[in-house]
């Protein structure tokens, strides 16, 4: 016996998503199935909207549905500092910490010969631009702790080192709760680099 088309074709269409396979794609086809038509007709069109009307913003690059994100358009933010992320999530990760107060700009992907991404792949021209226009004070690159968020990292740091900012890195090491036993000599490298004064 054979689903339906239509039924396959829903499934293969979840199986597009990230993380999703086969089983866990059937499953949520049956899940869509059982809802009302109400609620399928509003999931449809939240998908739709989200493609039609988010785009990136005209500044920083984060996702928005205006022409300037919530970000960049808040008088209030500390517009001195710039804090370089790999793709919008990361920085609605640092914004859930509600410590940083400054602004953000996306780039979309770091330096990687393996996938064959190189600098101008990255939405790095209009930072360097926001940089020299804006009076930048402080860079601050939160690209993930790989070897290409660190290749990406150092590329930035001597692109913007003519224009008159401290580029400085996000610290990392060891997580809260951790023992350092059970810690790789890399991350405990990189924690002890990044001490500070207590």
């Amino acid at each position: 016996m054979r689903y339906p088309k239509a039924f396959e074709d829903l499934v293969d269409s979840l199986k597009k998503l990230p993380g999703i396979g086969l089983k866990s794609a059937e499953r949520m086809a049956y899940q869509i199935l059982e809802m009302k038509d109400e609620d399928v007709n509003i999931f449809a069109e939240a998908l739709v909207n989200a493609k039609t009307k988010i785009h990136r913003c005209e500044i920083c690059g984060q996702i928005t549905d205006e022409d300037i994100c919530d970000i960049c358009a808040d008088q209030t933010r500390d517009r001195s500092t710039i804090c370089v992320v790999q793709n919008p999530k990361d920085a609605f990760a640092i914004e859930k910490t509600q410590e940083y107060k400054g602004l953000y700009h996306i780039l979309y992907g770091v330096i990687s010969a393996s996938s064959g991404i190189g600098i101008r792949d990255l939405n790095v021209a209009s930072l360097v631009e926001r940089v020299e226009r804006d009076n930048i004070k402080e860079v601050i690159v939160a690209t993930n702790p790989t070897t290409e968020g660190e290749t990406t990292a150092i590329y930035l740091a001597k692109l913007l080192e003519n224009t008159g900012a401290n580029v400085t890195r996000i610290a990392y090491g060891v997580p809260m709760g951790a023992n350092l036993d059970y810690t790789d000599e890399f991350t405990l490298m990189k924690a002890i680099e990044g001490r500070k004064k207590i």
